[in-house]
């Protein structure tokens, strides 16, 4: 079977081809046959497009026009034709995964794509005005450029839909809860991932288990997975919500956004903007968004740098605790993403925080670029795992699930 996967970002829309051969789904990711990526820079009329095949071909090009169908129906384009060529016609794919990051209440689980479900993600701009019109887009360019093959919309906040009431229910007045406002969820995708995976390497039944996982990127969010099933997370109604980010807030006092409309004339545009890309570290740092560019000021001296590691830490380590309480104990913690997989510092000082639950890193298996290894001491009361996220991989099993039903 071959399956497509789009994963829209703001300004970037990501692709792979995957062929899975097996009647059953492997355990470890496979390797995808081509991948694609388009990048919209700031020049609205620009995209640059990335392609490269797992024998090693690779394609760099820029394009012009302002049509974003187009920009990605070029990049499927490459599938079948010149040097990244891997397929010889488009009609070969069976089916189109696409990473949609908000489901709303209505889509619990994956579904195949139809006009009610386009409306629904249509609907839900409001809620992911970054992501879900740009997931949209990937669903149109498919359709003009495959027709009409089967497609499946894998939600980011579907795997948090079996958070308990108590958990996703904000104590505000009770219409909010009939007007939708509530806890959703995201980076679902990447924390159900990881928690199977955290059960394959460590030879145990996810059932049995109780995981926090750290997905620690640009955007930040943890888990606490009981069963194999989401019972608490830190974002909330929107990704806003929780743990520090790079250039992202995380949660706040209310009253101080109160108090900005009032006494500073804030707008709720300029709200917004300062609320997602002029706070977290870039706001505190000064530096930048990027952790490995806060820590490189941090060594040259800069106090606000290092202000903006200590709060960052203090919010993970606040944050994994009380993931820790909704668990009742804890047997994995999981670290993924950017900062998650590749920044040794940020698990060191995360996990100094829990030696009181007998958790024991292993500093040399910490600082040895782990992947999808175990990392606590042999006598750790808790196991320590970094993951390498495959959100793509995910969707695809999610897919050749489906369709095999």
């Amino acid at each position: 079977m071959k399956v497509l996967i789009l994963n829209a970002g703001s300004s970037s829309q990501k692709s792979c081809l995957y062929e899975i051969t097996d009647e059953a789904l492997p355990n470890q990711a496979l390797q995808p046959l081509w991948q694609g990526k388009v990048n919209w820079t700031q020049d609205r009329g620009v995209a640059e497009i990335e392609v490269k095949t797992a024998t090693g071909e690779t394609l760099q090009e820029s394009i012009y026009g302002d049509s974003r169908q187009a920009h990605v129906a070029y990049m499927l384009y490459t599938l079948s034709r010149g040097a990244t060529k891997v397929i010889g016609q488009l009609s070969e794919i069976d089916v189109v995964g696409h990473r949609v990051v908000h489901g709303g209440q209505d889509y619990r689980h994956s579904v195949v794509i139809t006009e009610d479900v386009k409306k629904a993600i249509a609907r839900l701009s409001n809620l992911a005005p970054a992501h879900n019109p740009a997931a949209l887009e990937g669903i149109e360019a498919i359709e003009k450029s495959l027709g009409d093959v089967t497609q499946v919309a894998v939600f980011d906040t579907g795997f948090h839909a079996t958070l308990p009431e108590a958990a996703a229910i904000y104590p505000g007045p009770y219409e909010w809860i009939e007007q939708g406002i509530r806890r959703y969820g995201f980076h679902g995708i990447s924390h159900q991932y990881c928690s199977q995976r955290a059960a394959h390497i460590l030879g145990r039944d996810l059932a049995s288990l109780r995981i926090i996982t750290c997905h620690l990127g640009n955007g930040c969010s943890l888990a606490a997975i009981k069963n194999g099933r989401s019972i608490d997370t830190t974002m909330g109604f929107t990704p806003l919500d929780g743990l520090m980010m790079g250039s992202r807030s995380g949660s706040l006092d209310p009253g101080i956004l109160i108090y900005l409309l009032r006494q500073s004339n804030y707008s709720a545009e300029r709200l917004d903007y300062v609320l997602n890309k002029a706070s977290g570290l870039r706001g505190i740092s000064g530096v930048s968004s990027d952790l490995p560019q806060v820590i490189e000021a941090i060594a040259q001296g800069n106090y606000r740098a290092q202000l903006a590691w200590d709060i960052y830490v203090h919010r993970l380590r606040a944050g994994i605790g009380a993931m820790l309480a909704s668990l009742g104990g804890l047997d994995a913690l999981v670290f993924t993403a950017g900062v998650g997989e590749h920044s040794a510092g940020i698990r060191q000082a995360a996990c100094e925080a829990f030696g009181f639950l007998g958790l024991k890193l292993d500093p040399e298996k910490n600082q040895q670029q782990p992947v999808d290894q175990d990392i606590a001491t042999s006598d750790s009361a808790v196991r320590v795992l970094v993951i390498h996220t495959q959100e793509d991989w995910a969707i695809a099993q999610q897919c050749w699930q489906l369709l095999k039903k």
